[in-house]
């Protein structure tokens, strides 16, 4: 996400520069619904994962057993056990997002899908600035990563890609199992270390790609916290990455249907010799699991 902001200073220069609020405010030229659009790229995508949905098998408790006792916990909380392990979730939010601890906030909407059984990752932003719609798209399938921005579905902004765009997106596909998908985290892709009572450490490797990241668990058993220092902080092109400390506290667990996650929760950069900020914020409005093709919202 760290390249979604930088985009947005750039396109805050191009308004002013160009006047586009003015020049092309009409709803043909400013749509994000057509054919090359991200939104139509990301539902293309979409339709492709849904259709090799297959039916999980039920997760047990003998399934987890080899786990480390926070985490073994933390699944029972989350309701996982019983259930179907995940083979994809699809959630929309509502957020905020900034370029910097300095920079003004900005409301987006975020609709998310996320495939386990070939390990992908679909996320798409709607925004605006000025009155101009932005969009940006987190595209995540195989071995390969890119983030891309554009002003009004025309003009593209960001465009990051390459092995260090690829690593920092490993470490967001695991974040998201472990908030959203705790019932994927049997996956013989990622090796457990206890480190303590509420701490755990985990390896995750996808696509050849490995990546190291600490859980943080309280005293109710939630996952309070996840760190990684393997998610690279990108230039404003997206075409250099910066080595930074990146974390997501967590809170407000909610039921959404037999499954309990975290509905509040940021993404932390920790710069060295600064103060940590949040750059995005975030509120999940609804999450489901194991969708297949032409089921409900789909």
């Amino acid at each position: 996400m760290k390249w979604f902001f930088a985009g947005l200073l750039l396109i805050h220069g191009l308004i002013h520069l160009m006047g586009f609020a003015q020049a092309f405010n009409t709803p043909s030229f400013l749509s994000s619904q057509g054919p090359v659009s991200f939104r139509a790229e990301f539902e293309r995508e979409v339709d492709r994962g849904l259709a090799r949905a297959v039916a999980p098998k039920i997760l047990t408790e003998a399934d987890i057993a080899p786990l480390p006792s926070a985490l073994r916990k933390y699944l029972i909380l989350t309701g996982a056990i019983g259930q179907p392990r995940v083979r994809n979730f699809h959630a929309t939010f509502r957020g905020r997002i900034r370029g910097g601890p300095e920079a003004p906030w900005m409301e987006f909407s975020g609709e998310q899908y996320n495939f386990y059984d070939e390990p992908s990752r679909l996320f798409i932003i709607d925004a605006s600035m000025r009155g101009l719609p932005v969009e940006a798209f987190h595209r995540f399938l195989g071995p390969s990563a890119t983030m891309r921005v554009k002003v009004a579905s025309l003009f593209p902004m960001v465009d990051a890609k390459g092995p260090d765009m690829n690593k920092a997106e490993t470490v967001t596909l695991f974040n998201d199992m472990c908030v959203f998908a705790p019932g994927a985290l049997v996956d013989p892709g990622i090796q457990w270390r206890e480190i303590d009572p509420l701490n755990v450490s985990a390896a995750f490797t996808n696509a050849g790609i490995t990546i190291q990241a600490v859980l943080t668990f309280n005293a109710e058993d939630e996952l309070v916290d996840f760190v990684s220092d393997d998610r690279l902080a990108g230039s404003a092109d997206g075409k250099s990455f910066t080595p930074m400390r990146w974390s997501t506290p967590l809170s407000g667990y909610k039921a959404f249907g037999p499954h309990r996650v975290s509905a509040y929760g940021a993404g932390r950069w920790h710069p060295k010799g600064s103060e940590p900020y949040d750059y995005i914020q975030l509120t999940l409005t609804d999450i489901r699991y194991n969708l297949q093709a032409g089921s409900p919202g789909c």
